[in-house]
């Protein structure tokens, strides 16, 4: 029982901010290997003081805001701001005993910046917190507008340089992102990590199915949050520790929070928002008339390549679907100063799930990293960030980090591998006639309790990763190599093509890529997803830039199977950086369901099969492309010091 009690009020303080993003030495396996050594500045300040405020919008809405400045800062001391706007609470009330030893406390990252003279201002963002008003549905034209009426306050004060970044993860990454839409000239820096680019694609529907596992677990987090009743998601323990939301300072603080609380029952619900969407046009999210497009930053390009902040890209193998939200942003964002960094990290970078890592610890200085490039960009000094190269992204197996100055990085080559008899995957493409495996769904699939999917709320920081796949694999349809003679490095896309008949009109087909060691065990490498529905490619030119196939997942395109009629579906897999190692055997492993994840598709009574044929033959050649990198060394670079090794 005190093992749960305290896992949940880690929990808590994880989404609230104490447990912060951590300043970690290089202290882990492949950080100390590559011996990288970063010199770190100084503070400048001794410590750090906090003081909150509502702040009136245009329309009369209040918002609550916590500002951090050094403590004593002498007067004329001018600080460049970091705001941080939120919908999970930018303060937490806790009880006694707790609040002696938690309530001053500050999260790490905030006091790390502070004290190297930042201003660091937190806000609940309107309909949420200690705010007032309602949110109808994320990133609304008043949340973002409300973004830039902070920026004129922050200027506007005693201690402003006159100049702001913004910082967030997860949905406040995108808040940082939508942040820049509004052109302000004094927002030079934008750092929106693990955020999302296309609502749909990667974040509520990859491949055209619904992640319910999502909404659901969203959905409840969020309505316990704008409600106050903390415990209808962390449970009625997390009431001995914590009363709630940290109320305004002052006698009023606590009237004014209950008042502000009622207002949020008006809030929409994600749950019933994306409820009966199937394609991109559904309006179910309508009764405002909006459709997901409208709360995804892709829509607003123009807007946000008006803007002149500098933009850090920051996102980890195993975050979600996220991670090619990341990539597209790094690909459609015009200013040739934006970075890109990809680590072996799960979604908010909180473990290593390289599955060759020694420990979960990241190794990385992650408050560094921002500091570096908040310094330079605020500040205008020289960090060595300047001079690296746009890109840097670590392979896992080879346990390596790398840089270029593209995504993909050049140099790569594609390896096609087809799928043959007797579960073979093999290089030579095939010549026979005829060819084909069947495969009754299994609908109890999954890609189990610790998947990427998990990460998007993981508050208990459980492990993410796969971990030895075969008694998952025994589920699913397998094609595996003979072992490799010599190491294979695959880095960027992989994409498949596949020609399947099914016994119904619909489908969902997941193909996962894997490593199988030279002991059987099966390692997870990166996973595709696509519900036949949405199959057809557009004709149409995408709305952004990419590197792999687009679909507009429109009502338009969509297109029922026809029972036994051959269909081939082609999709890309979440982009990845892994090497097998020589002896090896490449795996692909076909399912049509991953329960616990994503909706089942097609619907059917209990009892019903489902049928598919996976068809293999020299007319019809399912298939993978790989893309490979050249068995050779590769420069690298300290994304924290700008050496080149």
């Amino acid at each position: 029982m005190i093992v749960r009690f305290l896992a949940c009020i880690l929990a808590f303080l994880t989404l609230a901010g104490c447990v912060g993003s951590g300043n970690r030495r290089a202290d882990s396996a492949w950080w100390a290997e590559n011996g990288w050594q970063a010199n770190e500045p100084a503070p400048i300040y001794s410590g750090l003081e906090r003081f909150s405020r509502y702040i009136t919008m245009r329309d009369g809405i209040r918002l609550a805001v916590d500002v951090y400045l050094p403590e004593g800062l002498p007067e004329g001391h001018k600080l460049p701001a970091i705001l941080f706007q939120t919908r999970y609470l930018r303060a937490v009330d806790y009880r006694w005993p707790f609040c002696h030893f938690m309530g001053g406390r500050f999260d790490d990252m905030i006091e790390y910046l502070v004290r190297r003279g930042y201003a660091w201002v937190a806000l609940d963002t309107r309909g949420s917190g200690a705010s007032f008003g309602t949110r109808s549905y994320p990133y609304s034209a008043d949340e973002i507008a409300d973004g830039a009426e902070l920026i004129d306050w922050i200027i506007s004060q005693d201690w402003s340089s006159g100049v702001v970044g913004a910082w967030g993860n997860s949905y406040t990454g995108g808040s940082a992102l939508m942040l820049m839409t509004n052109n302000h000239p004094a927002l030079k820096a934008v750092m929106p990590r693990f955020a999302m680019f296309d609502f749909y694609a990667e974040g509520v529907f990859p491949g055209g199915l619904h992640l319910t596992w999502l909404t659901d677990t969203w959905g409840r987090l969020a309505a316990a949050l704008d409600s106050n009743r903390l415990a209808d998601f962390f449970g009625d323990r997390v009431n001995l520790a914590v009363r709630g939301i940290k109320p305004i300072d002052g006698p009023m603080g606590n009237r004014l929070l209950q008042r502000a609380v009622a207002g949020h029952h008006k809030n929409g619900d994600i749950r019933k928002l994306v409820k009966g969407i199937i394609h991109r046009d559904d309006y179910s999210l309508a009764r405002q008339g909006v459709s997901v497009d409208t709360i995804s930053p892709y829509t607003r390009l123009d807007a946000l390549n008006a803007s002149a902040a500098a933009v850090y890209l920051y996102t980890g193998w195993l975050d979600a679907a996220f991670l090619l939200s990341e990539i597209r942003l790094f690909l459609n964002l015009d200013d040739p100063a934006t970075r890109l960094t990809i680590g072996p990290w799960d979604h908010g970078g909180w473990q290593n799930i390289s599955p060759f890592a020694k420990d979960r610890d990241t190794g990385f200085q992650k408050n560094l990293e921002i500091l570096r490039f908040f310094d330079h960009h605020l500040k205008g000094l020289p960090t060595g960030i300047e001079r690296e190269q746009r890109v840097h992204y670590y392979t896992m197996g080879e346990e390596r980090w790398k840089s270029a100055d593209s995504w993909p990085p050049l140099g790569g080559t594609t390896q096609t591998l087809f799928l043959a008899g007797q579960g073979r995957l093999q290089t030579k493409a095939p010549t026979n006639t005829q060819g084909r495996d069947s495969y009754q769904v299994d609908f109890s699939a999954s890609s189990g309790p610790h998947s990427r999917w998990r990460s998007l709320v993981n508050l208990e920081k459980r492990p993410v990763g796969y971990f030895d796949r075969a008694e998952a694999d025994a589920k699913l349809l397998l094609y595996t190599s003979s072992p490799l003679s010599e190491s294979l490095e695959v880095t960027g896309h992989p994409t498949v093509n596949l020609f399947v008949t099914s016994t119904a009109k619909d489908g969902a087909f997941f193909v996962y890529l894997e490593d199988v060691d030279i002991a059987g065990r099966v390692q997870y490498v990166t996973e595709g997803q696509l519900r036949a529905l949405h199959r057809k490619l557009s004709e149409d030119a995408p709305p952004y830039k990419t590197v792999t196939t687009y679909r507009s997942f429109l009502k338009t395109d969509a297109a029922k199977l026809l029972p036994g009629e051959v269909t081939e579906l082609v999709f890309a897999l979440l982009p990845t950086s892994y090497q097998f190692k020589r002896g090896h055997s490449i795996r692909i492993a076909i399912a049509c369901a991953d329960d616990g994840h994503f909706a089942k598709v097609p619907k059917l009574a209990q009892g019903q099969p489902v049928t598919i044929e996976l068809l293999r033959s020299g007319v019809h050649a399912s298939r993978i492309h790989l893309p490979v990198m050249p068995n050779k060394v590769v420069t690298q670079t300290d994304p924290q010091k700008g050496v080149s090794k």
